[in-house]
This record gives structure tokens, sequence and C-alpha cells, in this order.
């Protein structure tokens, strides 16, 4: 008998070696959203809270990241800073993210942070408004900034008859996208047939709606021979267009820029705005949801010529841009009369 328990304990301890020999040791766990193979993780991170604008752009950056199977985390501060942006993006290194896109509210207080994070391996890119090449992979820009700035100028040219005081209504002073349009504004207005079209001011409403109405008073205030104000922003464009409405300046101070047309279809159809350009803000975040997936995936790192599927959106190619790179979405959409009540349905 005691030989018997002998061996069936010698049997015993040998099956338990064998067990422990062939049970691998767990992995280290990576970046992806949880070793244990969970849904990889994509954030976007917007310029602030309450605006329009951006909230279309997280919507459509969330429908592309769930046609993925991945998980969209979406975040927005409440004050358009760059510290603000900051502090979200520390918060979602150490949730080891795959992904950050960021609409950088200053191109270069973001490097840092953006900096670490890429160190962690998380892929970074930007959207709408680009931070420098330094701080991310690729960016994704809403149309040609050349072709945004110019047509703004000839748009305003044509509703003032070429001849007349203009004035800009932009976001924030730091806000790369509308810096870079205003300097192709300032570019087309070189040219000698708007020699009797002066830019008298630019004003910064910090994409804040109040601000905004403000500012739009002010130049009002300012500028009393003022004869039509650019908005390159939605929350800018409508806010003046609701000063322009409840003052009772009609076609005495033409309005044109970028806008929502469901926040603007009141005034182009009663005429305070002619027309206005922009692109499906929708589109823009979709985009940067399948780019950050391709970066994710490894698909795409970010260099010029490189090449992936954009869902919907067809085949993307990533072209040089100054000391970075970027990633087009289209050409500026022109919004008036005759089209407006099509598309204020839609976004």
């Amino acid at each position: 008998m005691k030989k018997f328990f002998t061996s069936c304990l010698s049997l015993l301890l040998v099956a338990t070696v064998m067990v422990g020999c062939s049970t691998q040791a767990p992995k280290p766990a990576d970046n992806a959203g949880g070793a244990d193979g969970g849904k990889k993780r994509f954030a976007i991170i917007f310029k602030n809270t309450g605006n329009p604008y951006g909230e279309k752009q997280m919507e459509g950056f969330k429908i592309a990241i769930e046609e993925l199977g991945g998980e969209a985390i979406l975040k927005a501060p409440d004050q358009p800073t760059a510290e603000a942006q900051i502090q979200m993006i520390e918060e979602l290194i150490s949730q080891k993210v795959d992904a950050i896109a960021v609409v950088g509210n200053d191109p270069d207080a973001l490097q840092p942070a953006l900096k670490k994070a890429m160190d962690a391996g998380i892929k970074v890119l930007s959207l709408d408004s680009a931070v420098n090449a330094q701080s991310r992979m690729v960016h994704i820009n809403q149309a040609d900034p050349e072709r945004i700035g110019r047509v703004q100028i000839q748009a305003v040219s044509e509703m003032i008859g070429g001849k007349g005081e203009i004035a800009v209504l932009s976001a924030t002073s730091q806000a790369t996208n509308q810096n870079t349009w205003i300097e192709w504004m300032k570019k087309e207005l070189e040219d000698p047939k708007y020699k009797d079209i002066k830019l008298v001011k630019v004003a910064y409403g910090d994409d804040l709606r109040d601000k905004s109405v403000s500012e739009t008073e002010a130049l009002l205030k300012s500028y009393p021979d003022l004869k039509a104000i650019i908005a390159p922003t939605t929350v800018g464009i409508a806010a003046a267009g609701k000063v322009l409405t409840d003052k009772g300046l009609k076609g005495k101070i033409q309005l044109t820029g970028l806008g929502l047309p469901s926040e603007m279809a009141e005034y182009i159809e009663s005429g305070v705005c002619p027309w206005m350009y922009l692109w499906n803000p929708v589109d823009v975040g979709y985009l940067s949801g399948f780019a950050a997936d391709a970066l994710v995936k490894g698909t795409i790192t970010g260099k010029a010529g490189e090449k992936f599927k954009a869902g919907r959106l067809g085949d993307k190619e990533i072209i040089q841009d100054g000391d970075g790179t970027q990633i087009m979405l289209g050409d500026p959409f022109k919004f008036d009369s005759g089209n407006i009540a099509e598309w204020k349905k839609v976004y």
C-alpha cells in the first residue's frame, strides 16, 4: 500500500512539472488597447467643446473607427487652449491608447507632449489645424490652403464690386489653418486687380460665439465704411450673420467665409451671406480615422508617396507638406441659395 501511494505521488509530481514546463509565460503588455486582444483605441482631441463643426468632425472619426472595429475616444477641452490639450494628451499616454489625432490649438506648444506620446509607441496625427511636423506623423488637410484663401478674396471682390474696405474675423491667433488661409488671402490681394480693396483688420473671436459677436460689433463700430467681412471659421461666420441680420445690414455689408450649411442656411436664404464655402467636417474626421488605423497597422508610416484605402472616400495618397506630410480631403465647396436647402439637412 505504501509503495502504491509513493508511486502515485511520483506520477503526480511528474505531471505537475510537465504542465508547468508547457505553460508559456504571459506576454508583456504592449501599447495596443489591451494585450488581451481587446479593441484598438483611437483618440481624437478637438479644439474645444460646444463647437458644431468639431462635433461633426468627431462624429466622422467615430464612424470610421467603429467601421474598422476599434474604440473611439472623443475629447475636447472647455476652452481652446494648448494647455488644456496637453493635459488630455498626458492622460491618453497614461491610458496607452493606440493613436491620437489632434486638432491643434497651437502649432508648437503641443510638441513635447506629442513627442512623448510617439516615444511611447502611440501613433500621432493632426487634422484640420496642424501641429508642426516634428509633433506628428502626418496631417489631414480639409482642402488646398491656397485655394481656400484665394477663393474667399475672389468671392468678396465679386460681392462688393472690387472696391471697398474688408475685414477678416478669424478663430484664434494661433490657429495654423486660419493663419495659413489668411496669408493666402493677403497674397491674392497683391494682384493689381484688387487695388481698390483694403484689408483693414484681422479680428479674432477665438471660436467662441459671444466673443465672435462682440468682435463683429467692434469691426462695425471701428470701420463705418466697411463693405464686407470674411469669416473663415464656422463659429465666426454664424456670429457675424446674426449681427448683420439684427442690425439690418443686409446688402450694406457683405459676408462670406467658411460655415456649416445648417447654421448658415437662414443667412444665405435671406441674402445676408450671398454664398460661402466649406467641406464636409464629417469626412475630415472619417479620413483621419482611417489614416490613424493605417498608421497603427503599419500600412503607412507618414512618408510622402504612401497610399491607403480610406473607406467610402476611396484611395488616398500622402503628399509632402513643407517639412512634414499631409493627406488632402478635397476642394472647398460653394454653398449658395441654389443648393443650401439640400445641404442644410446634411450637416
